[in-house]
């Protein structure tokens, strides 16, 4: 069984719905970032943390990507033009949705109140909609972003999502809005949300 360290409203969520969708098993701490319990396990203090074979793993996208390779799901073989693609898919996801997403939030709570500069969130909601016609112009023609098969860049869009609406990042491309309502629509989403 696997142990996931993290809140529900962290990128923890990621590895909790790749959970859900393998049909595993697994313990779900609900710990906050940078408190006691977590450093003692990540001296970073961040989250979510894996706990698997008695081994931490941190950063969700390297827990995704072992769940997935483990398991032989949601993901394409090492060394294939197919992984390849989908590596590219994640690193783009990273780079232009999470980054954005993740400075805003720092400049909104996590940095402390005398160097946040709120001005910036303005620069990164003109990025992230610019980051969105490059998306769909990658998309696959399948229900899923690389084709017909949920692969790891879907549950890092899909939170990616469901981030931006929280910090009020418009979603403008409708076809983007579609794939996110057809991905929150699975039912392992939905269980991995309750969590």
């Amino acid at each position: 069984m696997y142990r996931v360290i993290g809140s529900g409203n962290s990128r923890a969520r990621r590895v909790l719905w790749m959970l859900e969708e393998l049909g595993l098993g697994y313990d779900h701490v609900p710990a906050l970032p940078q408190t006691e319990d977590v450093v003692a396990i990540n001296p970073g203090g961040k989250v979510p943390v894996l706990i698997a074979d008695g081994v931490p793993i941190s950063d969700s996208t390297a827990i995704l990507t072992f769940l997935a390779d483990r398991h032989d799901r949601f993901s394409h073989p090492a060394g294939t033009i197919e992984r390849a693609l989908q590596d590219s898919m994640t690193q783009f996801l990273l780079d232009e949705f999470d980054s954005a997403l993740w400075m805003a939030a720092r400049h909104s709570f996590v940095l402390p109140e005398e160097l946040r500069q709120s001005a910036i969130k303005d620069s990164l909601k003109w990025e992230f909609i610019r980051s969105q016609e490059a998306l769909v112009g990658r998309m696959g023609t399948g229900p899923f972003l690389m084709g017909a098969e949920m692969t790891v860049p879907d549950i890092i869009l899909t939170h990616c999502g469901d981030w931006a609406e929280t910090a009020h990042f418009p979603v403008s491309q409708p076809r983007l809005a579609a794939y996110l309502e057809r991905m929150r629509a699975r039912p392992a989403y939905r269980r991995a949300q309750a969590a």
